[in-house]
């Protein structure tokens, strides 16, 4: 396991102020170097785990008895990343996961702390589909998958070319979600309905 240098933060985020043109031994600034770096450690804390590490954590399962061929859906995961390109806020993001499970069901909670963990890292939301799929894959032991992901990005809402209503859908399907045309009309009915 990695750990995030939260003192090498402190010092760089010294020199970003001074580069910036201010004083970071003002009062205002005093204290923002080390509250930067304990954001970091915790809205980055993903980078500190593999995706097989974070599956090992979250695979905790239940064993099911049916069959059955019916997915899992759990839809509108509050989340929120940052862009590995400008460092900016990926936010008002809304996850949803689908899987069929394979002898084993996950807890609900798994699958949100799955995604959660995913996203706490400088990313692409097309890698945090990847990721977030990769990780149920290993954690339910099932390889039908699909992750749909919608967000508005802050590098392209509030600065360059600023359009604050534009937002970003990307769909990750595995497995039989990847294959299977009805399996896949059966998740968009799913996705629509309230």
């Amino acid at each position: 396991m990695k750990k995030i240098d939260t003192n090498a933060i402190e010092e760089h985020i010294r020199g970003i102020l001074t580069a910036l043109g201010d004083d970071p031994d003002r009062e205002g600034l005093k204290e923002t170097p080390h509250r930067v770096a304990m954001m970091y450690a915790e809205v980055f804390e993903g980078m500190n785990h593999t995706n097989e590490e974070i599956a090992e954590i979250f695979s905790k399962s239940f064993e099911e008895e049916s069959g059955s061929e019916d997915f899992v859906l759990v839809k509108d995961i509050e989340a929120f990343s940052y862009c590995e390109h400008h460092i900016a806020l990926m936010y008002d993001m809304k996850i949803s996961v689908a899987y069929i499970p394979r002898g084993r069901v996950l807890g609900l909670s798994k699958i949100a702390r799955i995604a959660d963990m995913a996203c706490r890292r400088l990313q692409l939301q097309e890698r945090i589909g990847a990721d977030i799929a990769e990780i149920m894959e290993m954690a339910s032991g099932s390889p039908d998958v699909a992750v749909m992901i919608e967000a508005c990005h802050s590098c392209m809402t509030a600065r360059g070319i600023k359009k604050p209503s534009a937002k970003t859908s990307t769909m990750t399907l595995r497995g039989r979600f990847k294959d299977d045309t009805a399996l896949q009309n059966r998740l968009m009915l799913q996705m629509k309905m309230g």
